[in-house]
C-alpha cells in the first residue's frame, strides 16, 4: 500500500493508524510504511514486557472467533462490530453465516481505508453491510436508518467491542460509551468485549513508551485498564462463564492449562448477555 496512486484520498500516509497496525501484526498487507514502523515499535516495546505484540493480535482474533461462533449456535444471528477494523482471515461475517445461515453482519468504523476494503469485500453480500460510525457516539450508530433497514433491534443483537474502547483514552467517556451500548441490548442480546489489561506489576517508563507512540496514531492514543474497570464495562449484564479472562483462556478449542497471569500487560476479554 506505498504506492501513492493507492492511497485514498483524504488519508495521510505519514500517520500510522491503529487499525492498519494491527493487519500488520496479523501478517496483513494492507499497511503503509509509518503503520509497520509504528508497530515495529509496539512489537520490541512488547518484548521487554515479555510479550509479543503479533501473538497478542492473534490471541484476541481468535478469541472474537470464538465468541462469535457460540452466538451463532447459540441462536443469535444479529452482529453489529464496532471499530471492525480491516478484513482478514475468518471475519465475523464468515464464522456467523458459517455457522448460523443467513445471520446479518453490520461493521462500523470511521477509517476510511477500513471502509474501502470492506464495501469491496462486501459488494455481493446481502447480510452484510458497512458503515462509517463513530464509536465514541454510540447512539448515533443505533440510531442510523442503515442500521435499522439491516436489522430487527427489536429481536437479540450482539454487540462486539473487540480491542477498540482502550482507544478511548478518558475513563468517563469509555464507560459512557459501554453504558450506552448496554442500554441498546434487549433481552437475549449480548456484548463481547476484549480490552488491554495494564497489568498489576508497575512497568513504568515501558509502557510510557508504548502509550507514546500510540499517542502518534490516528487513534490518539491508548489506555490499559485494570480488572475492576474492564469487568465495569459489563455492569448490570450476565457474564458468561470463564468470566473476563485473557482472551486465550476464554473458551479454548484445545485444553488451555496455563496458569492465569494478570501480573503483566495483556487482554482481557468476556461474553456477556442481557436477561
Amino acid at each position: 500500500m506505498d504506492d501513492p496512486e493507492r492511497v485514498p484520498t483524504g488519508i495521510d500516509p505519514a500517520i500510522p493508524s491503529v487499525a492498519r497496525m494491527y493487519d500488520y501484526y496479523l501478517g496483513g498487507k494492507d499497511n503503509f510504511a509509518a503503520d509497520r514502523e509504528a508497530a515495529e515499535k509496539i512489537i520490541a516495546i512488547g518484548r521487554r514486557m515479555g510479550n509479543d505484540a503479533r501473538e497478542v493480535a492473534r490471541e484476541n482474533r481468535a478469541f472474537l472467533g470464538r465468541a462469535v461462533r457460540h452466538l451463532a449456535r447459540s441462536g443469535v444471528t444479529q452482529f453489529i462490530d464496532i471499530g471492525a477494523g480491516l478484513p482478514t482471515q475468518e471475519n465475523v461475517h464468515q464464522v456467523a453465516q458459517r455457522h448460523a445461515p443467513g445471520s446479518r453482519v453490520m461493521y462500523v468504523d470511521n477509517d476510511p481505508v477500513v471502509l474501502i476494503h470492506a464495501q469491496a469485500l462486501l459488494a455481493n453480500d446481502r447480510d452484510t453491510a458497512v458503515m462509517r460510525g463513530d464509536l465514541r457516539n454510540p447512539d448515533a450508530i443505533f440510531d442510523d436508518p442503515a442500521v435499522h433497514a439491516h436489522f430487527d433491534l427489536t429481536r437479540p443483537f450482539a454487540v462486539l467491542l473487540v480491542a477498540v474502547l482502550h482507544f478511548v483514552p478518558e475513563d468517563e467517556t469509555a464507560a459512557a460509551v459501554a453504558a450506552s451500548i448496554r442500554e441498546r441490548l434487549v433481552p437475549g442480546g449480548h456484548l463481547v468485549l476484549s480490552h488491554i489489561y495494564q497489568g498489576e506489576t508497575e512497568i513504568g517508563d515501558t509502557v510510557a513508551e508504548g502509550k507514546k507512540v500510540y499517542s502518534a496514531t490516528s487513534s490518539g492514543g491508548i489506555t490499559g485498564r485494570t480488572l475492576p474497570q474492564i469487568t465495569s464495562f459489563f455492569d448490570g449484564l450476565e457474564i458468561l462463564d470463564p468470566g473476563v479472562v485473557p482472551v486465550q483462556a476464554w473458551r479454548p478449542d484445545a485444553p488451555w492449562d496455563t496458569e492465569v497471569d494478570l501480573s503483566r500487560p495483556g487482554i482481557l476479554g468476556a461474553v456477556a448477555r442481557k436477561t
